[in-house]
């Protein structure tokens, strides 16, 4: 029976006259490039320079078949497009070198316009969230008055404030007895006479505090002092949630002050093992918000030496005022810096190591630690672009420099094993032609997924997550083009190191190894390398890499054996088991105790206030 033929339009793609047959072969042979790489050959073209992305079959097999596809445009684009850059930066290694540092230069004076955000609501809130929304519209109707009408309920910003959570020493768990009710009051007497000083004056809490009418907002629970003796023995109950004081009759409303309280069923409080207290300053305008900023500094130091010192025997504080969260980011980012000089000693030490080879010509150490400078380079000159654009910076942009450090090493390595590959005869424009061409590709890709999912990220509605972003996506995009130019110049000029045969540390001539016979055993060890000219395949002058032939000889050949690929399988599987296992742990939101260092004072306040006053922690608004 006669075959059938058909023909199949793919507009742009490919054009197949073909038998079916033969369609799954054809398919195969134009992806995998054999007749590509065959067609290279008999031209003895290098591969960037290669056509075309096209092929053409004319196979016989009963029906004549032709098969066009451009499948590879893009490769070749950029084999032939770093070809060329190769060519150039083999031939001008200098200015390669010397305009990436200058634009460093120019681009680190943009550190003096920075600017360091540190609001913790502005950088982990939605920007277009619906709180904020509401928010602006209570506060157009009812804004709160600090200096003459302020009220705890119209609160709805933080201000300035400061905020105590006590509890019993004794662990007790019953802050209702007479002895802490003293210490009480003995330690809102300090915090009423802190002294704070903005501008050379000095101002009390008397002179700054939020007020109503001409009194002070003040923590009327305290004034249980009057009956403190009849509740701890029990002549008075106190009534929950709220009741009336009968010697001050006050009103007091005691989930805002007791927490955990312990209520039997006729709504007495039996015990209650935390109280919190808050004392709030005047906000009104810049020059209080300015003064209650000093005067939290200030309750926050007097609170914590007073808890330091032990002045109160029955009682144990924890402090937290306003400018708390932000100081804590602040002081995390300190503590980020000194591990910069470690992080890049270690990584300079372990490229240096992994870059080096018996062969001293060859080998490249100095290579190794350029790929650190060259990373370093392109964060700071991206980061003081980003400045001079006025966008700010946050404390989570040095974790940026740690990436780059990582994505550097890895194209340091792989342009490295690209050099490597080129015959050590050849020019090094050429060289460098032949690196770059099949180095860059693969630079390139990885680069672009890279900035592509930085840049993502901007669309966050986080602020914090969108600088970030912002930094990093910057950061990965100096990385790339430092990385073809300034650290490609510094290759170039190895190479022609490597070409007039000098030490690979110290650039002095040196002989190789099969010229090196009447030397001494430390010259052979230690300055021996390179080829000699005359014979140039001489096996004693040409040793492999010790970790690519690890790779190539024994961890590819121990992959091939069926047992090596079913336990490969059988730990990806207990891996991948393991991984989801961990996502039914995964907890959703930011706990406040992780913003701050493991030492803070703060994390002593979160965890009291979300052990004991988690049960009526908001009010809400209508």
């Amino acid at each position: 029976m006669t075959p059938t033929n058909h023909r199949i339009h793919s507009p742009g793609l490919c054009c197949f006259t073909l038998n079916v047959r033969a369609v799954l072969s054809l398919w195969s042979a134009c992806i995998s490039g054999s007749l590509l790489e065959s067609v290279r050959k008999s031209h003895n073209k290098p591969e960037a320079m290669t056509n075309r992305a096209q092929c053409w079959f004319t196979l016989y097999s009963g029906t004549k078949i032709e098969m066009k596809c451009k499948l590879t445009f893009v490769d070749d684009f950029l084999n032939r497009t770093f070809y060329k850059l190769g060519f150039i930066v083999g031939q001008n290694p200098g200015y390669f070198i010397i305009i990436p540092v200058l634009l460093s230069c120019i681009c680190i004076t943009g550190y003096q316009r920075i600017h360091y955000e540190i609001d913790p609501e502005y950088l982990f809130s939605p920007i277009n969230g619906p709180g904020k929304f509401e928010r602006a519209i209570v506060e157009e109707h009812f804004k709160v008055n600090y200096s003459n009408r302020f009220s705890v309920g119209r609160i709805t910003r933080p201000g300035r404030f400061g905020h105590l959570i006590i509890i019993p020493k004794d662990g007790s768990n019953n802050m209702l007895r007479r002895v802490i009710w003293d210490e009480l009051k003995q330690l809102d007497d300090i915090i009423h006479n802190i002294t704070a000083y903005h501008e050379g004056k000095s101002f009390t809490y008397e002179k700054v505090c939020a007020r109503w009418l001409d009194e002070c907002f003040n923590n009327d629970i305290l004034d249980l002092v009057h009956v403190i003796d009849s509740v701890e023995s029990r002549e008075l109950n106190l009534t929950f949630p709220v009741m009336f004081n009968p010697v001050t009759f006050d009103t007091h409303l005691f989930p805002v002050y007791f927490g955990g309280s312990v209520i039997n069923e006729d709504s007495i409080i039996n015990s209650v093992p935390a109280v919190q207290l808050g004392y709030f300053i005047a906000v009104d305008d810049e020059q209080q918000d300015a003064i209650g900023a000093a005067w939290e500094e200030a309750f926050l130091n007097a609170v914590g030496n007073a808890e330091d010192t032990g002045i109160f025997k029955h009682i144990s504080t924890s402090r937290f005022a306003s400018r708390t969260l932000e100081l804590e980011l602040e002081a995390n980012t300190k503590t980020i810096v000194p591990y910069f000089a470690s992080t890049f000693a270690i990584m300079a030490v372990f490229s240096i190591g992994t870059c080096m080879m018996t062969d001293w010509v060859r080998s490249k150490p100095w290579l190794g630690l350029l790929g650190n400078i060259s990373a370093g380079l392109a964060t700071i000159s991206a980061f003081g672009l980003c400045m001079y654009l006025g966008i700010d910076f946050i404390g989570i942009n040095l974790a940026a420099p740690f990436l780059m450090i990582g994505i550097g090493i890895d194209d340091t390595f792989v342009m490295l094993a690209a050099w490597r590959r080129t015959s050590i005869l050849d020019p090094v424009p050429q060289r460098m032609a032949s690196t770059l061409s099949e180095a860059a590709v693969s630079i390139t890709i990885t680069s672009v997924t890279d900035m592509i999912s930085f840049f993502i990220g901007i669309i966050s509605p986080f602020p914090s997550i969108q600088i970030f972003c912002i930094y990093s996506g910057f950061a990965v995009v100096f990385t790339f083009l430092f990385h073809l130019t300034f650290f490609s110049g510094c290759v170039a000029i190895s190479g022609y190191c490597e070409q007039e045969n000098r030490h690979s540390i110290i650039c002095h001539k040196v002989l190789p190894l099969s010229k090196s016979t009447h030397r001494s055993w430390f010259y052979r060890i230690f300055c021996t390398g390179g080829v000699d000219p005359d014979d140039a395949n001489n096996p004693i002058d040409n040793p492999e890499h010790g970790c690519m032939t690890w790779f190539r000889d024994y961890l590819a050949t121990a992959l091939n054996y069926r047992y090596v690929k079913a336990l490969v399988i059988i730990l990806f599987g207990f891996y991948l088991a393991g991984a989801l296992y961990g996502l039914r742990g995964l907890k959703e939101g930011l706990e406040r105790r992780k913003l701050s260092k493991e030492d803070s004072y703060s994390i002593v306040f979160y965890d009291r206030e979300d052990i004991y006053f988690r049960e009526f922690p908001y009010r809400i608004q209508v």
